[in-house]
């Protein structure tokens, strides 16, 4: 405990926590005994990024389900399917069904690897416990249809559909040295995402751009990252809507994430400052 009068109840705090989010973890309960400023503050932004109960804001663009996409995706990617089973819960509950969060999963396998498709996976398969005491699911669990939501088909019908990765000039580089290297691994990634896939995804090219912004932004990697907003940009998807995909992995990441997040949107913006795709 830190005894100290000028800190804030923990117990008031956690109250309000609750009330926000509808549940938390036993953990926070102890982290706030000793320091409930942390908590707070932790709150007050991850909150706003989550779009918790009373934290949200009118100008906010990005949709909560796009939010917990990148959140149940990035946790995964982690290890963490303890958090991420009660993102799975709240994303059964605003009607997003276990394919299109694996979708969700393809989209940041590019990055983080393709063996996070198999932690989302976990992270599905917990979620379905009944044991796992954290989050309400839905009457009948999982939804069997899926509830559309705002980014859900943004990229579908952009006037110049994203070209393949293979014209990048690192895979044209790797095709140089090692062609069949370069053609397998382009495929993938085309594949996750949505670009030229038949059937159509049920997560278009849009969508899977931002879960990938989000996470090149947590490897630190800016240049790539604006190589990717310049997709999403052509897609149709707004400056305020990359910044807010990018800033779901403040709470995984840190605000350095974010920080690197601005500076890949001012190299995308940069006239010249990045080779064509």
């Amino acid at each position: 405990m830190t005894g100290r009068e000028d800190e804030p109840d923990p117990e008031a705090l956690m109250a309000e926590y609750i009330r926000n989010r509808g549940d938390i973890f036993e953990e926070w309960h102890f982290m706030a005994r000793y320091v409930p400023r942390t908590v707070m503050l932790q709150h007050d932004a991850s909150g706003y990024i989550l779009q918790n109960a009373n934290k949200t804001t009118p100008d906010q663009e990005l949709s909560v389900v796009m939010r917990e996409l990148i959140a149940t995706a990035y946790l995964s990617a982690k290890g963490d399917q303890r958090f991420a089973a009660n993102h799975v819960r709240r994303l059964y509950r605003l009607g997003v069904t276990s394919a299109v969060i694996f979708e969700a999963a393809e989209a940041i396998a590019p990055v983080v690897g393709h063996s996070t498709i198999s932690h989302v996976a976990r992270s599905i398969m917990l979620a379905n416990d009944p044991a796992y005491p954290f989050g309400v699911m839905p009457p009948g669990g999982e939804p069997k249809q899926l509830t559309p939501f705002p980014e859900l088909d943004i990229g579908r019908e952009a006037s110049e559909p994203p070209s393949s990765i293979a014209k990048d000039e690192d895979w044209r580089d790797m095709a140089a040295i090692d062609p069949e290297l370069a053609r397998r691994t382009a495929a993938f990634v085309d594949h996750c995402l949505a670009i030229g896939r038949k059937p159509t995804p049920l997560l278009g090219p849009g969508p899977r751009a931002l879960v990938a912004i989000a996470a090149l932004c947590a490897r630190g990697e800016a240049e790539i990252a604006a190589r990717y907003i310049r997709r999403a940009y052509a897609c149709g998807i707004s400056r305020r809507k990359v910044l807010e995909a990018i800033s779901v992995v403040y709470n995984m990441t840190g605000a350095v994430s974010v920080q690197i997040g601005i500076r890949a949107i001012r190299l995308a913006e940069a006239t010249g400052s990045l080779p064509q795709a």
